[in-house]
This record gives C-alpha cells, sequence and structure tokens, in this order.
C-alpha cells in the first residue's frame, strides 16, 4: 500500500525533503535519533501501520530499529504497560471542534480505549484533554489503528505529526470569533499554519518538537510565553491589526522565556513567517546533541538581531518591527459563565478536573454544543472546554444537563486551577502517580481552604496547582502558583513518591517561572503542606495579590518551612 491509499486524515504531501544544511553535512556526529531518521524518514513508520503492523502486532514494530520513535509521527506512543497498549494522540488544530467531532472522539474512546480493568477513581474508555487542546485515547491496540484512522478521516480529524520532531498541534484562543475584546480572530491563521505542515514531508524533520501558538486574544490564554513560535495580538506602526513574533520559548530542563525578534507579522503572511522559521530551525538547529536540541537554545545562541537576520534570509518578506503589543493579562482558563460577541449568546465555560473525560462524556459534551451552542466544542491550553454560542433563554436548561453536574462551570478554586500529566499510570518516563493524586488533592483543598479562596475570587482567582510527572513538564508546572514535578523522596529509611515544589509562576505582563523551593516533599505530605501554605497567603496577603505574586515576595526559605512538616524530620533524596 503506498501512501496515497492511506485515509486523507493520514495522507503526506511532498517526495522531496528540505535540504537542511549544517546537520546533513556532519553525518557522523547525528545523535541516534537522527540516524534513525535519517536512514527512514518517519512517514515510513505511518504507512508501515497500514501495511503491516496492524496485522502482525507490536513484535513487527520491535523488529525494525529505531520505529517505535518514527511512529510518533503517527501520533503513536507505547504505553508503560508495552506489549500491545499504546496511547494515540488525535491534534485539535486551535482546540476547534466540530460537534460531530466530539461525538466521534467520544464514541472511538468507548469502542478502542478500554482498558483491561476500571480505574478506581476514572474508570474506563477515556479520553485525556492536554495542554496543547489535543486529545489522547490510551490502551489502542495496534491493529485497531487503521480503522480509528478511517474514523477519524470521516470527521476531518488526523494523529500526523501529534508527536515527534515536526510541527505539534498549533493552539489558539478556545473562543476566537466569540471574544467580545480580542483584537483579531486568529483560527483561520492557526488552522492555515496546521494545514501546512500537518503530513508535509519537506517540514517534518525537525530536530526536535516543535510548537507553535498564535491568538487574537489579550489575556494570553493560550500561553504565548512558552512557544516555539507564538504570535500573539499587536497593532503595526501603519495601524494594521496582527501580530508581534515571540521565538524561543519552553518548559522541561532548560525554561525560557520566548523572546521577541521585532517582526510585526500580518496574518496573511502567518505562514510563511512559520514555514520560514521551520527552515531556519531544521538548517541551524543541533541534531548532535538532542538534549540541546530544541528552538530555544538556537534562539540563544543566535539572539534576537541574529535570529532576526537568519529568518530574514529565508524568506521574500519583508520584516517590519514589532508593532504595539495588545496582550493585557495572563488568563489561565475561560471556566465559567461570560459573554459571547454575538448578541444574546454566552460562553460556558466547563471545568475538567485533570484533563479526563469518559468517551461517552466528550460525546455527550458534542451532542450539547449542538442542541445549546454553535456546534463546537473549543478545547483550552487548560485540559477544559467551553461551550460557545448558548442562547441566554437556554442556560437554565444547559446548567440541568447531567453532565454539567460533573463538568461544572462552578468548581472549586482548586479544582478549577489543577492541571495534571499523564503520570506513572501510562507514561514510561514519569517517576510518581498524576492523575488521581492531582484529582484529590484538589478536591480536598476545595473542602479544607476553598470557601476562603473562594469569598476573594475576583482578585485571587484559581489557585493553579500543575502536577508534572517528571521533568519534562508535560503540566507546564513552572508557570503555575503552584508547580509539582515528580521525584523521589525519603520517608525514614523508605523511598517513596515525592515532588519538588515550585511557587510563583505566571506569565502575561508579569510573567516568570516558578521558583524551586522545595525537593523531595513526601507526596503524602502534600495536600496538608499546600494547605498551610495557602492559609498563609490569605493571612497575609495584599489587597489584589494572587499567590504567585504573595509568593513572590516571600524569602524561599520561609515558604520552605511552612512547606516541611513541624513535627517531622526534615530529610533530603
Amino acid at each position: 500500500m503506498s501512501t496515497a491509499d492511506l485515509p486523507i486524515g493520514t495522507r503526506l504531501r511532498g517526495r522531496d525533503e528540505l535540504r537542511f544544511v549544517r546537520p546533513y553535512r556532519r553525518l557522523g556526529r547525528l545523535n541516534e535519533v537522527e540516524r534513525a531518521k535519517l536512514a527512514r524518514h518517519p512517514y515510513e513508520a505511518i504507512a508501515a501501520v497500514v501495511e503491516r503492523y496492524a496485522a502482525e502486532g507490536p513484535e513487527a514494530i520491535a523488529g525494525v530499529p529505531g520505529e517505535v520513535e518514527r511512529l510518533k509521527w503517527a501520533g503513536i506512543y507505547p504505553q508503560r504497560q508495552g506489549g500491545n497498549a499504546f496511547m494515540v494522540r488525535v491534534k485539535v488544530p486551535g482546540g476547534r471542534l466540530r460537534a460531530e467531532q466530539a461525538v466521534e472522539l467520544g464514541l472511538l474512546a468507548e469502542a478502542f480505549a478500554q482498558g483491561p480493568e476500571d480505574h478506581p477513581v476514572f474508570g474506563n474508555a477515556y479520553a485525556d484533554l492536554t495542554t496543547r487542546q489535543d486529545v489522547q485515547l490510551h490502551w489502542v491496540r495496534i491493529e485497531d489503528v487503521p480503522r480509528l484512522w478511517r474514523r477519524l478521516d470521516a470527521v476531518g480529524l488526523t494523529t500526523v505529526q501529534a508527536c515527534g520532531d515536526s510541527a505539534r498541534n498549533v493552539l489558539c484562543c478556545p473562543l476566537a470569533g466569540a471574544d467580545p475584546e480580542e483584537v483579531v480572530d486568529a483560527l483561520p491563521v492557526a488552522v492555515a499554519i496546521s494545514d501546512f505542515f500537518t503530513g508535509n514531508r519537506a517540514y517534518a524533520n525537525l530536530p526536535r518538537k516543535f510548537k507553535m501558538s498564535v491568538t487574537g486574544c489579550r489575556e494570553d490564554c493560550v500561553r504565548a510565553e512558552i512557544n516555539d513560535i507564538a504570535l500573539w495580538p499587536a497593532r503595526s506602526v501603519a495601524g494594521e491589526l496582527g501580530f508581534n513574533l515571540l521565538v524561543g520559548g519552553g518548559l522541561s530542563d532548560g525554561e525560557r522565556m520566548a523572546q521577541d525578534v521585532d517582526v510585526f507579522v500580518a496574518p496573511g503572511d502567518a505562514v510563511e513567517v512559520c514555514r520560514a522559521i521551520a527552515q531556519l530551525y531544521g538548517e541551524l538547529g543541533n541534531r548532535e546533541h538532542r538534549g540541546l536540541a530544541r528552538m530555544r537554545y538556537l534562539v540563544e545562541e543566535l539572539g534576537p538581531e541574529g535570529f532576526r537576520a537568519e529568518l530574514a534570509a529565508r524568506t521574500s518578506l519583508r520584516l517590519a518591527p514589532a508593532g504595539e503589543a495588545l496582550t493585557r493579562r495572563f488568563r489561565g482558563d475561560h471556566v465559567g459563565i461570560h459573554p459571547d460577541r454575538r448578541p444574546g449568546r454566552l460562553l460556558v465555560g466547563l471545568c475538567v478536573p485533570v484533563g479526563r473525560l469518559r468517551g461517552r462524556e466528550l460525546a455527550e459534551a458534542g451532542r450539547l454544543a449542538a442542541a445549546y451552542g454553535d456546534g463546537t466544542v473549543r478545547l483550552g491550553a487548560d485540559q477544559n472546554l467551553v461551550l460557545a454560542g448558548v442562547p441566554e433563554e437556554r442556560l437554565e436548561d444547559l446548567l440541568a444537563e447531567p453532565l454539567l453536574a460533573r463538568c461544572t462551570p462552578f468548581p472549586g478554586p482548586f479544582s478549577r486551577g489543577v492541571v495534571a500529566c499523564t503520570g506513572t499510570e501510562f507514561c514510561r518516563f514519569a517517576v510518581v502517580e498524576t492523575k488521581a493524586r492531582a484529582l484529590d488533592l484538589a478536591q480536598w483543598l476545595d473542602e479544607q481552604c476553598g470557601p476562603a479562596v473562594a469569598e476573594l475570587a475576583e482578585e485571587v482567582g484559581p489557585i493553579r496547582v500543575h502536577l508534572s510527572g517528571c521533568s519534562a513538564s508535560c503540566a507546564q508546572p513552572q508557570i503555575a502558583d503552584v508547580g509539582l514535578r515528580g521525584t523521589a523522596a525519603h520517608l525514614g529509611d523508605q523511598l517513596v513518591e515525592g515532588v519538588d515544589v515550585g511557587l510563583g509562576g505566571t506569565l502575561g505582563p508579569r510573567a516568570g517561572f516558578v521558583d524551586w523551593v522545595d525537593g523531595g516533599l513526601p507526596a503524602q505530605d502534600l495536600p496538608e503542606a499546600l494547605a498551610r501554605l495557602v492559609r498563609l497567603f490569605l493571612a497575609e496577603r495584599r489587597p489584589g495579590e494572587a499567590l504567585w505574586a504573595w509568593a513572590r515576595r516571600q524569602p524561599p526559605a520561609r515558604l520552605r518551612e511552612t512547606l516541611r512538616a513541624p513535627d517531622r524530620e526534615e530529610v533530603r533524596p
């Protein structure tokens, strides 16, 4: 079977690969993954799923060197359990699902994401919403992938390049086109960028993952500063509305805030600018040391002026200077009831704690979008979702729907702000369990401290607690009020699951990463430790001060002392 015989959602464009100059001159110094990609283009693994692996099983995958890595371009990862258990990630450009797409994803979860037994907290057959507006299905068998692809293709969805060293899902404000205060509707731009890169062989093999966001809203809800490329709203010197360009943001072990390179991008030029940056990164990015291969290291090496010059050399566009930045604050979510720009309509933001929905719940969200709203389910970068275009007179009926009893627009402040990655339940890199732990933690804190925090909701907002199972930062702990990173900890003579605790992260005008104030805190001590911290914050905060701002004023030693139980001997891993 040729790639032309694949479903449309997995068809691949272009046979000539872009000849990135720098890495291919020094073949002897390429890292192992680069050698695997050079020996066999990752798109060949996509075709092989249909041609061979679905029939022969996971053993056939293991028999091809480097194939597990290449399958990431198909959106497929092996689960921690090994064997015939895979995670499949579905791209949702701009976070926008049509109602029928949401219904089909829910049905796919029910059909293909059945684990061997029910999870004690979440049950079975569920879908995870991610911080990149993707949907992840677990426990998928390799023989079921071609059928899953065909059904995704029928509703216009794909898994191609949801993972791997390529352009990942393109983020956009979930309220695009419905936000009364947005500068420009950026969804068409985000979709155009996604369409250009998805399935494009010439730009598929980059040094590492390549993350982009584009938004016309003024509240930075898609976290511009931590993307490789970010387009956020601006007004040019000539008065045109469009975007300023930021580059080189990211988290993991070497977090960096994206830098302004003094470029204004008109909406019609966005695809070309992103293409030229991908070419720049492909040619100059580090393919020798994988730990230093993310674009942020290249931006740091070149500096803003040098990067701008290299970009100008790779496009026929005349790069205009940056305009007036129009972002005014960082908004972590869109949970709650808000006005839609369309008269008489409302935006209903639903809290999906830790981003996990059963398949039937996701399908039900699609049904509600069609029955009450504008027919769209909008995924946020906070693992929540929004129903848009709800008539005011139908709000009470919508609120009475059973799904909204669990996915409520009126959650407690900790349930609203909790974010968690996959953790040891499925991920081979995680060192602690995350989803159930984060959910339990948020619900317990809502009981203990929620009422006091809720009284100050307008000033304090939700308390954003992000739990990542390892240092890869999939839950983005560095930008949270409270960032938690999985590690090992000592409890007496026992080695137990623990967390590093960071405080004071946020984005927007006062962007800054957390300060890691404590390391190796046993996870069992975490609820009481955070309750002590929140109570101290509530007692000492200044008017209008959020937790992240209060934490920045405190000496790290004091914060660490607050977190550590006073009646237990301090131990470090």
